[in-house]
C-alpha cells in the first residue's frame, strides 16, 4: 500500500499524541524548569514526528532509516527525561503513566520500522 504522506503512518501520528501529552505534562512542572527540563523535553517530543516527516520526504531508504534513527535517539532521550522527572518527584505518577506508554509503543515501532529498513538495504546492497 502506498502512502500519499507522512501523515498516514500510525508511528508518526502516535508521536503527535505523545507530544501533546508531553506539552500538557510540561506544562506541569515548576516554573524554575522552564529552561531547563521543560525545553527539553518539548525539544525531543517534537523531535519524534519531525524526522519521521523529514526521512519520509527523502524518498531514500538510507536516508529515511538514518531519519528513524533520529527520531529512536529522541525517544531514549524524552525516556530518560522523563526519569528524571520521576526520580526529582516533579511529576505524579498517574500525571506521566499515559506518556510513557505512548513513548514505548512508539519507540517500539521505529525499532521495528529500523530492522526492517535495515534489512532492505543488506539484502539490497
Amino acid at each position: 500500500m502506498y502512502l500519499k504522506s507522512y501523515k498516514e503512518l500510525i508511528v508518526w501520528q502516535k508521536s503527535i499524541q505523545l507530544v501533546k501529552g508531553i506539552f500538557v505534562l510540561t506544562d506541569k512542572l515548576p516554573k524554575s524548569e522552564i529552561y531547563g527540563l521543560v525545553s527539553q523535553m518539548r525539544r525531543a517530543a517534537v523531535s519524534i514526528p519531525s524526522n519521521i516527516a523529514e526521512g519520509y520526504g527523502r524518498r531514500s531508504t538510507k536516508e529515511y532509516a538514518q531519519f528513524y534513527s533520529i527520531a529512536y535517539g529522541s525517544t531514549l532521550e524524552l525516556e530518560t527525561q522523563m526519569i528524571v522527572c520521576k526520580e526529582l518527584g516533579l511529576v505524579e505518577k498517574q500525571n506521566i503513566m499515559k506518556s510513557e506508554l505512548l513513548l514505548e509503543e512508539v519507540a517500539k515501532m521505529l525499532n521495528s520500522m529500523l530492522g526492517k529498513m535495515k534489512s532492505k538495504l543488506v539484502a539490497s546492497g
